[in-house]
Order: C-alpha cells, then sequence, then structure tokens
C-alpha cells in the first residue's frame, strides 16, 4: 500500500542542508518581523478598468525582517500566513489557507545599527512571505528587507492583469520611499536610524523581477502602451522617468516580460524582447543579479532571461542558470498542504531540484552580490568571478590545510563534489 507522499523539505525554510555553500548560512543578527500596512493615496484603479479611469487609496502590507536585539525569553520562531489558490473564485483552485515557519521573532526591538535596505517583490501570483526564507536570511547578515504584498496579484486577491503590469515598480517606489520617510531620526518608527534606504537593492521574482527591470530602468516599449488600460502605461515608457538613485542593485529571479514570455500567453505585436526594445534594455545600469533555470517554462530562456541578460548592455551583470529548473527558482518549498494537489505544488516544486538545495544556492548567490555590490565588500565578488563557468567543469584541487592548489579552479566556497548543475556568467558594461 502506498501512503501519502511528503514533501521533501527543512522543518524551517531555508535551513542548511549538509553541502550548502559556504554564504547561505544564516550571519550574526537576531532577526525580527513586523508587518506594516501602508497607504499610497490617489492611485489609478486599474483592476475596476472603468473609462476615464478612477482613482484609489491603493492598500499594500510589507512584511519587514530586521536585524534585532532579543529580550530575555524572546524566539526566533514565528509562522506566516498565506493561502494556496491562485485568487479568489476559481472552483479548481480554491483559497487554502496555510502557515509557514520561520526563523524570527515577531515584533523584536531592532539592533542598533544602520542596515542597507532590501526590497522583495513577488510573483503573479504570490505573497509577501513567498521568500521568506530569503528575507530572514539576508536580515540575519545585517539588511533590512522589505517584502510587498502587491494588491491585485497575491495567491489571496489575484485580479485584473493590467494592474500587475501598471503596478509593480510604482509600488515598488511607493515602498522605498516609505522606508526610507521610516529611516529618518524623529520618524516615530522602529526603522528610525537602522534602514539605509540611500543603499537599496530591489529583489523581484518572476513579475516581481519584470518590475525590478522597469524600476531599474528598463523602459517599455511603445509597442506594449495599449497592454493597460488609459495610456497609464505611457509613464514607464523609455526615456519617461528617473531611476531613483537610491537604488544601488537588482536581483532578478526568472523575469517576466520578455519575448518568450509575451508569446506564451497569446499576445502578438510586442517588442523585439517583449516589454523591451533594445534601448529599454540599454537603459538599465544598476548592477544586476539574474537567476533562471535553462527549462523555464514561464519566462523562458532562449529568447527569453538570457536575452535580457545579454542586451542589458549598460550594466554590470552576472547570470546564475540552475541546469534542468524550470520557473520556480526563487520560492520557498512547497507547503505540505499542497500535496496531492498538483497546481498548488507546482506552484512551488521543481522536478529536478530539491527545493532546499536551491534556496541554499539562492542565498549564497544573492549574499555575495549583495555584500559586493551594497557593503563594498570587494572580496565578495570571488564568489562571483568564477574560473570556469560550469561549476562541473571546476578543478578541486586543495593542499591538506584546504588551501587551493594553483591549478585549483573550483567554485569559492562550494565543498568539493557539490558544485554540479549550474551556471554562472559575467558580462561588463560596455
Amino acid at each position: 500500500m502506498q501512503g501519502t507522499p511528503s514533501v521533501s523539505s527543512p522543518v524551517f525554510p531555508g535551513d542548511l542542508r549538509p553541502d550548502a555553500p559556504e554564504l547561505s548560512a544564516r550571519g550574526p543578527h537576531a532577526v525580527g518581523v513586523r508587518t506594516l500596512q501602508l497607504t499610497n493615496k490617489n492611485q489609478l484603479d486599474i483592476a475596476k478598468a472603468a473609462t476615464p479611469l478612477t482613482r484609489y487609496d491603493r492598500p499594500l502590507t510589507v512584511e519587514v525582517w530586521y536585524p534585532a536585539t532579543l529580550k530575555a525569553g524572546e524566539t526566533q520562531v514565528t509562522s506566516y500566513p498565506d493561502v494556496l489558490g491562485s485568487g479568489p473564485g476559481d472552483p479548481k483552485r480554491p483559497l487554502i489557507p496555510f502557515q509557514t515557519p520561520g526563523r524570527a521573532a515577531r515584533n523584536a526591538g531592532p539592533e542598533a545599527g544602520r542596515y542597507p535596505l532590501v526590497i522583495v517583490s513577488h510573483g503573479y501570483p504570490g505573497s509577501r512571505v513567498l521568500l521568506s526564507y530569503l528575507c530572514e536570511n539576508l536580515a540575519s547578515k545585517g539588511y533590512v528587507v522589505a517584502s510587498i504584498d502587491h494588491t491585485d496579484s497575491t495567491h489571496a486577491d489575484k485580479a485584473a492583469f493590467a494592474s500587475t503590469l501598471l503596478n509593480r515598480p510604482l509600488d515598488d517606489q511607493f515602498v522605498l520611499d516609505s522606508m526610507g520617510n521610516f529611516g529618518k531620526a524623529g520618524s516615530g518608527s522602529f526603522l528610525s536610524g537602522i534602514v539605509d534606504a540611500d543603499n537599496t537593492a530591489l529583489v523581484g521574482y518572476s513579475m516581481g523581477g519584470y518590475g525590478a527591470l522597469n524600476f531599474a530602468g528598463a523602459g517599455f516599449a511603445k509597442q506594449v502602451m495599449g497592454f493597460v488600460p488609459g495610456g497609464a502605461l505611457a509613464a514607464r515608457s523609455t526615456g519617461a522617468y528617473t531611476v531613483d538613485p537610491r537604488l544601488k542593485a537588482v536581483v532578478a529571479f526568472a523575469p517576466w516580460g520578455g519575448d518568450y514570455a509575451v508569446k506564451a500567453i497569446g499576445v502578438p505585436g510586442a517588442a523585439e524582447f517583449g516589454f523591451w526594445d533594445a534601448a529599454g534594455l540599454a537603459a538599465i545600469k544598476v548592477p544586476t543579479l539574474f537567476v533562471v533555470g535553462d527549462h523555464d517554462d514561464v519566462a523562458g530562456y532562449v529568447g527569453g532571461v538570457q536575452a535580457l541578460f545579454q542586451n542589458s548592455v549598460n550594466s554590470d551583470r552576472y547570470m546564475v542558470v540552475y541546469q534542468n529548473a524550470r520557473h520556480n527558482s526563487a520560492p520557498n518549498p512547497p507547503p505540505p498542504e499542497s500535496v496531492g494537489l498538483p497546481d498548488e505544488y507546482g506552484h512551488y516544486a521543481e522536478p529536478a531540484w530539491d527545493m532546499g538545495r536551491l534556496n541554499n544556492l539562492n542565498e549564497h548567490f544573492v549574499t555575495a552580490f549583495l555584500n559586493y555590490r551594497l557593503k563594498g565588500q570587494a572580496d565578495a565578488a570571488a564568489y562571483l568571478n568564477v574560473k570556469s563557468v560550469r561549476a562541473d567543469a571546476g578543478v578541486y584541487s586543495r593542499n591538506a590545510d584546504g588551501t587551493p592548489k594553483p591549478d585549483d579552479t573550483y567554485w569559492k566556497g562550494f565543498p568539493a563534489r557539490s558544485a554540479v548543475g549550474i551556471e554562472l556568467y559575467h558580462l561588463q558594461p560596455k
């Protein structure tokens, strides 16, 4: 007899496997977490699709992780509420509540210091806790992490796609502005004097990656202006806006919006690179880390993310490629409640990868990139500037004390025999 299948994942998302690379480990800081309710006033109400467009006060829930000082008896154990499903009213995918366990102390006091800001933007649909493992991990290393529930785009409230197309970069800007205000002296926020919003990174997954590239300067092409009612997307077109100078780095996990992605949903008449033309992608000057599976069937690899990476010609950029991975390179492992529900399980899981392994790899590479770009740690670049593009082509040759011999080309930070199934590319700005 067959029993109920189990989910192969750590007890807490992000916990280390024995073969985790060096920078996957949590940092020296205890982690606190709080939930903020924000309102971005007088925004276009794209979801209602009224003519002319009406305006409303747009609500955003933001989860904030930060270095914390724990009182006696406080422990780094919490849970994050979410739901399975793809928006209300879908009988095939009803909304099913679940909790993701976390290693953070709810409402703990912040640790004194000034920490770079990382904004996290989920997929469509997704949630602010979809990448909670990475948010906790970065906070433990001295970052303040603000992860957004994008209204009309979460598992619970998925609505008009046009709202997502317009609002992703606008939400990112509003949260950056809000966090900057909270960080000011005398703001009355627990973040006062703690968050350094002048030194910000944006991490986006799928539709979050689409918004992150636009926020970083990739203005949308004229061919896609009609995808959002009322010409509202024109404000984010090439040359129509200025990149916020506080943005110092972008991590784009499987960013949606390339030529492959647009054709996959049956939309004709887009630009050469989907939502972007060459001039739009050339406007990205912020250092960027792309992460993608070479079998991504949503954002696409060839004709998709690879093309976005190659044509962001004015950015100092890296691309991590997970061989045989599809689109789910970024999220937490599938929750136990998803077992027996193929659509829900498939929203989190990778067929050819253990999700705990992918989580550890993401912790490692994102830490290296942000330590390099936000904290100015030049030695962190050695984890990215690898000697062989394909990990399995590296030669592990070490002395008895573990130091590398002259012929060693193994990827820095990886235990012996563990660097397989990964590629890492680096292109400098022209």
